[in-house]
């Protein structure tokens, strides 16, 4: 029976989320400033509840992003941290791709649209779609404006699940829409199944998915701006 230890630290909701076999067992945590203190006193309490200990485990997941900066650095760091202590190899999910699956819990639909704010008037989004009994990747994750979505293909059946403070005023009206966000119950539930099939990474290879190469400008940069003013 398979033990899977899940996180989740790209949004403002941090996770974490403890898989044994068909059983799960979570904690969540709110507000970005909390997650570098507050993810490890989670994962103790997690560990401690299920009686077990992180050496017991077969293998950590966590969302990659994309998503805040210092969240999906976290993650990583802890991850890292954690698996090479405890000599566990490590499971990468995008968290557009948890949030696809927690939409799908949500609804009957077969594709997915899910968005999660970018900050700097800007979305994360990736299209997914859930057929017989497997995930497909329609439109890998993208960092555009939210006006410029492109779904494709275009399906009737679809749902745009979207995060904190998404909104859409632009959608087709026809097209139904769930709010949700990335979580670790099901980072770890997609993880398992990457378990399964054999595609575990090496600690040393838990990095995260970054979107926007640059989320500031150094010291010259703003003076030669302010210079060209």
């Amino acid at each position: 029976m398979t033990t899977l230890l899940a996180i989740e630290t790209s949004t403002e909701l941090a996770s974490v989320a403890l898989m044994t076999g068909d059983s799960m067992i979570s904690r969540e945590l709110s507000g970005v400033q909390t997650h570098s203190q507050g993810i490890l006193p989670a994962i103790q309490a997690l560990l401690l509840d299920a009686g077990i200990t992180l050496q017991q485990c077969d293998a950590i997941a966590f969302g990659c992003g994309p998503g805040a900066f210092t969240g999906v650095r976290t993650a990583c760091g802890i991850v890292q941290g954690l698996a090479f202590g405890a000599e566990l190899p490590v499971l990468p999910i995008i968290s557009l791709y948890a949030m696809a699956e927690a939409a799908r819990q949500l609804s009957d639909a077969t594709d997915f649209v899910c968005v999660l704010d970018a900050r700097m008037e800007e979305v994360y989004w990736a299209q997914y779609r859930y057929a017989d009994g497997k995930w497909s990747e329609l439109v890998a994750p993208v960092l555009s404006k939210a006006a410029d979505i492109d779904v494709v293909p275009q399906t009737d059946n679809l749902v745009y699940a979207l995060g904190h403070g998404v909104v859409l005023g632009q959608l087709d009206k026809t097209h139904r829409q769930v709010l949700c966000m990335p979580h670790a119950r099901q980072v770890a539930t997609l993880a398992i199944r990457n378990f399964d099939a054999g595609l575990c990474l090496d600690a040393a290879q838990a990095q995260p998915l970054y979107l926007r190469n640059k989320i500031a400008l150094t010291t010259a940069e703003r003076q030669q701006l302010k210079e060209a003013v």
